[in-house]
């Protein structure tokens, strides 16, 4: 009898050995025993990437428990990072231009066009914006846009509401919009182009246009015509304040530390919660942003969204210096890239958001609009990107390189080419006010055969033409701008040159 019952228990012991050695314990095979399916069960033991995770039959231990909740709130901050980067960036900009004066009543306008003392993602130096913000917690308001300019209306969350101007309703002869807020179950006046916004805080830029190289004639009409009211004070509108910030030292690019994580919870509390897909939100309130709660992360969380903030900053250097999609690029074997992939919506699928996508656009630039990116053959922009040479290296400051333009650029307006620096992703702070070349300077030096080149470097060539000062130490990439662009830039029958080092 013992005999036997040594037999058994050693029998047994083998059992539970062999499942061990294979990764699990299990009890003896029952009556309802049924046989785990590979995958479903998790060793007693497990090496990860967060180090060693311990577990009692599929239950984790206190340091594995710690471990996982510390990996899960970073990749959860960080993703979160990632996709609130538009919002972030609507949040700054709409505060920092805020500091001139209210909303709806205040019109900043650089008059003499945007230059390299401010700093803003990506602007262009060949036309005046007005970059004004609406506010919509009083009820509707009307907007009477100007004639003659190209904009459009932007959401708090930086999606496309509508077209202004030229390519909008009012086909550039300007005209009263009537923006609704969200929620508004009043009655809607006729004679108004209407606009339903899905959120109280709207950003409006547009530009104007220079009139044989004077940016006056174009902010003058922007002066005589734009005004902003609520539809209830529209028998007595208040006055407009205009508000010249060309050469002025500001900025709206925003930070990338914690304050990144203040001006989301700004906008999560602000706007409506149906303004936002449930899973965005699902992601800021995983890390404490949560609309009618106080944001208020203990040390450990606020180390955790700090470590976020900065790992979220690297990734979206990485994408947008090192993209992994081909289709960004648009032409074959070359470095040129176009901002919006997927289109203003940023879906290379139907209904779903390509990721990289939209980080890059948002990361480095601003403004939202069908009339930037679709197929409009001599009406609209388009633009071409790059940060890399002929051979993919990184543009060096220190270094001096050649753009070729061929002949018939294809714009039936204008086209320019500016530089920014990497890391604010603005323009270029040199000595020149305006570190671009175009087609509207009177001092810009064409080919014979109707080409034009184009240097950047640190010195000036010996000619001294078509130069864009770089500095020693600094990277920096660029952008081709084409205003109202002809078949030949769709069709891609021209082709810009890559930029190639001079030895």
């Amino acid at each position: 009898m013992r005999k036997t019952w040594t037999m058994r228990a050693a029998f047994v012991a083998v059992m539970i050995g062999g499942l061990a050695l294979s990764g699990w314990a299990a009890s003896p095979t029952m009556k309802m025993t049924t046989t785990l399916a590979p995958g479903i069960a998790i060793p007693d033991k497990v090496e990860s990437r967060l180090g060693t995770l311990q577990f009692f039959d599929g239950f984790p231990d206190k340091a594995a428990v710690e471990k996982i909740y510390d990996n899960l709130d970073f990749q959860r901050a960080v993703q979160a990072y990632l996709l609130a980067i538009p919002a972030v960036s609507q949040a700054y900009n709409r505060n920092e231009i805020l500091k001139l004066g209210p909303a709806n009543t205040t019109v900043p306008i650089f008059e003499n066009r945007m230059d390299s003392k401010s700093v803003f993602l990506t602007p262009n130096t060949e036309t005046p914006y007005s970059w004004m913000w609406i506010d919509l917690k009083g009820g509707p308001v009307v907007l009477e846009a100007p004639p003659k300019v190209l904009g459009a209306l932007n959401d708090m969350w930086y999606r496309w509401v509508v077209d202004i101007g030229l390519t909008g309703p009012d086909k550039g002869a300007g005209g009263k919009y009537l923006i609704i807020p969200p929620g508004y179950k009043g009655e809607i006046p006729q004679g108004y182009f209407v606009v339903k916004a899905p959120t109280f805080n709207l950003w409006a830029p547009w530009r104007s246009f220079v009139v044989n190289g004077d940016p006056k004639p174009g902010v003058d009409l922007v002066k005589k015509h734009t005004r902003v009211y609520r539809l209830s004070e529209a028998a007595n509108p208040p006055a407009m304040k205009f508000v010249n910030v060309s050469g002025r030292d500001f900025g709206t690019v925003a930070p990338s530390n914690y304050a990144f994580w203040e001006l989301l919870n700004q906008v999560v509390q602000e706007e409506p919660s149906e303004s936002l897909d449930p899973i965005r939100l699902g992601f800021y309130a995983s890390i404490g942003i949560e609309k009618g709660k106080p944001f208020a992360p203990d040390a450990r969380m606020k180390k955790t969204l700090n470590d976020a903030a900065l790992v979220g900053d690297a990734t979206a250097r990485a994408i947008s210096f090192h993209t992994r999609q081909k289709e960004a690029f648009y032409y074959q074997g070359s470095n040129w890239q176009l901002p919006f992939i997927g289109g203003y919506r940023f879906e290379t699928q139907p209904h779903v958001l390509n990721m990289d996508a939209y980080i890059f656009y948002y990361f480095m630039a601003t403004g939202v609009t069908p009339a930037m990116e679709e197929k409009m053959v001599g009406q609209g922009s388009q633009y071409a990107w790059t940060a890399k040479d002929s051979t993919g290296a990184s543009l060096d400051g220190g270094k001096s390189y050649r753009l070729h333009l061929p002949p018939n650029i294809p714009v039936k307006n204008f086209w320019s080419v500016i530089i920014y620096d990497n890391q604010a992703r603005s323009m270029v702070q040199t000595n020149q006010q305006f570190p671009s070349v175009g087609s509207q300077q009177k001092d810009l030096v064409v080919n014979a055969d109707g080409s034009v080149d184009i240097y950047f470097g640190p010195k000036p060539p010996a000619h001294k033409a078509n130069w864009i000062q770089t500095l020693p130490g600094k990277g920096w990439n660029t952008i081709l701008r084409l205003y109202s662009p002809t078949e030949a830039w769709f069709d891609k029958t021209w082709r810009p040159g890559e930029i190639e080092l001079i030895q």
